[in-house]
């Protein structure tokens, strides 16, 4: 906390046009903080330690989870949902899917790569949104969500979020956009373009693991390496788009939802055919 204080110019604030607000520039509280701290700015502003930040729309907590941030999604989620029912009559297929895509599924969708979840609740509770959207469109009803998705030629929540996390893996590969998380890339014979996964210390703790798996950059490579290599290969984008879009179109998708049993989990950081050829 000295060091941090020792680097604040007390006068900063103070200055005409700079304003600090204990509510707008809060300091969140790190999880391997032994105490909350607070930090005083100059003699009439301090900084105190909240549970949860926004940035970017983006909402994280203080143990650098995504639960309140997914949480809120869903709520506005669900609730454009139910105007979006109460508002147009009509249940016609064509009709129901452009407003889905435009007006609800895109706010389940925003900057999803980096909140992307791995926990089983968490995934179940954002597919519930598409589940019961496709559940009012005519003709469906009759139909289990797995089935319906099927039948709408639809992808997964789950799916479609790792599949944005793969084409940013290309982008980070490209150099199109800032490699952040200092993703490294090796080129292989047999498997092409192939990204290494980070190291973690195997003391660390139960918390850390979990921390790691979720991850963008453990996620990313892990989601990159099970590519084909000639999908990898794709030197522009649109190209990689869609050949990634018919790779994942061969793979089951079957989410994690509630009152349903898969064989498993859906990701396909967990899918390993004993051969490519065999999808």
């Amino acid at each position: 906390s000295s060091d941090l204080s020792s680097g604040i110019n007390a006068e900063w604030p103070l200055r005409p046009g700079n304003h600090l607000h204990n509510t707008k520039d809060p300091l969140s509280e790190l999880p391997f903080h032994i105490e909350a701290l607070c930090y005083k700015v100059s003699c009439e502003i301090t900084l105190f330690p909240v549970e949860n930040v926004r940035d970017l729309g983006v909402k994280v907590s203080s143990n650098l989870s995504w639960s309140k941030h997914i949480g809120e999604m869903v709520a506005k989620a669900r609730s454009k949902l139910s105007w979006v029912l109460s508002v147009f009559k009509t249940r016609d297929r064509v009709v129901m899917m452009t407003l889905y895509k435009s007006l609800v599924r895109s706010l389940l969708e925003y900057c999803c790569p980096l909140w992307d979840p791995v926990k089983t609740t968490e995934i179940q509770l954002l597919e519930g949104v598409q589940r019961t959207f496709t559940s009012r469109i005519g003709g469906l009803c009759d139909m289990n969500y797995w089935e319906r998705l099927s039948h709408l030629k639809l992808m997964s929540l789950q799916r479609r979020r790792e599949r944005y996390v793969i084409l940013m893996m290309w982008k980070t590969y490209h150099n199109v956009v800032p490699n952040s998380c200092n993703i490294k890339f090796v080129e292989t014979t047999r498997y092409g373009t192939k990204a290494v996964l980070p190291s973690l210390s195997k003391s660390s703790s139960m918390r850390n693991q979990t921390l790691y798996d979720s991850s963008f950059a453990v996620r990313g490579p892990k989601l990159w390496n099970k590519v084909p290599s000639d999908v990898k290969a794709e030197r522009t984008f649109d190209s990689f788009k869609t050949s990634l879009s018919k790779f994942l179109a061969l793979i089951p998708d079957n989410p994690p939802i509630s009152g349903y049993t898969s064989s498993w989990s859906n990701s396909l950081v967990d899918y390993t055919p004993s051969r490519w050829s065999d999808i």
